[in-house]
């Protein structure tokens, strides 16, 4: 449901608070692009604001960092007002941006020496450059750095000051998938460290390894927030999603599962089909049955279950055809 909170444990102590946002606004003209968001980000956790392009999410986090100023409500991070306050915050927050922010003229350990000159207590631009991958990189021009090598070292400026919340934006665009995986690493033991993060992603694979909660925004409004486990628990699907080694004939399966008549079996890409029913035991056997009948392997099995990119469709798409979405907030 939109506005839909999922997180059922109750609302953490503001000394165990990160970031509050209560009742949230920003508008440009007529438009609303933050409207009356309400959320809570606890000390050490991993946070989304995932939603369609457009939403607010890189109007929330630029209000956070300090770079704009809400129109009403109010914001907190790391107990200080962000504008406000802004002298005191930045030494204790690190931002990686999605594009800009560094110099094209010069290289990669430059720009980190040139960041840790800002800080009391900074990082080793040298180790920093190592744990992103850099390492060979550090005498190119940062302007003949790849895309995903520009992102890697925007995400080592943002941690080289050691900061206590680090917001980052797509973290992992234009990377490949083992430099993916190593950020992944990489956030994770910034977590395990007691580092909070705040990311915005269009990946939602990425919000649901990485992330404790995720927040749905939809035109500046909270759709619904959860854990990713919750999240897609909220939206249990009627359909058994399985993959085989070799194709099926659909018509003949739907007739040994003894389907009824609004139930279907289909092919939804090559070796992956779909059953539109139920996964009771009963079922699964009888599918079990089928493969081992016509010696026919069987890859994978989900069970009535959609992951975390088809409830975020279905959520958008709801929030999106209803023009009172309610604000909702960590319980």
């Amino acid at each position: 449901m939109p506005g839909e909170t999922l997180d059922s444990a109750g609302a953490p102590p503001a000394s165990d608070l990160a970031v509050e946002v209560i009742g949230m606004e920003k508008h440009y003209g007529p438009k609303r692009a933050v409207d009356g968001l309400s959320f809570e980000v606890a000390r050490g956790e991993v946070f989304a604001l995932v939603g369609p392009n457009g939403a607010g999410k890189t109007t929330t986090v630029e209000i956070l960092e300090g770079y704009r100023r809400p129109d009403a409500g109010t914001a907190r991070v790391l107990g200080l007002d962000p504008v406000a306050d802004g002298a005191a915050l930045r030494p204790r927050i690190g931002v990686m941006l999605q594009e800009g922010g560094l110099y094209p003229g010069l290289r990669p350990l430059e720009v980190l020496r040139l960041f840790a000159a800002f800080y009391e207590r900074p990082e080793s631009p040298e180790a920093l450059l190592e744990l992103v991958g850099l390492d060979d990189a550090r005498r190119t021009l940062v302007r003949r750095l790849s895309g995903g090598q520009r992102q890697r070292l925007s995400l080592a400026c943002a941690l080289v000051g050691r900061p206590e919340l680090v917001f980052l934006d797509e973290p992992t665009a234009g990377m490949d998938p083992q430099a993916r995986v190593t950020t992944w690493q990489l956030v994770r033991e910034l977590q395990a460290k007691g580092t909070t993060i705040v990311l915005t992603t269009h990946l939602l694979d990425e919000a649901e390894q990485l992330c404790d909660r995720v927040a749905i925004v939809v035109a500046g409004r909270l759709a619904a927030i959860g854990t990713p486990r919750e999240l897609m628990s909220s939206r249990r699907s009627q359909v058994v999603t399985f993959t085989v080694s070799s194709p099926i004939d659909t018509r003949a399966l739907a007739g040994v599962l003894s389907l009824d008549a609004t139930a279907v079996v289909s092919a939804a890409r090559d070796g992956e089909y779909e059953i539109r029913a139920a996964g009771t035991p009963a079922l699964v056997a009888a599918l079990a049955t089928y493969l081992c009948a016509h010696d026919i392997t069987l890859g994978a099995l989900q069970a009535n279950e959609q992951s975390l990119e088809s409830v975020f469709l279905q959520i958008t798409a709801e929030s999106s055809a209803e023009p009172d979405v309610a604000t909702g907030a960590t319980a």
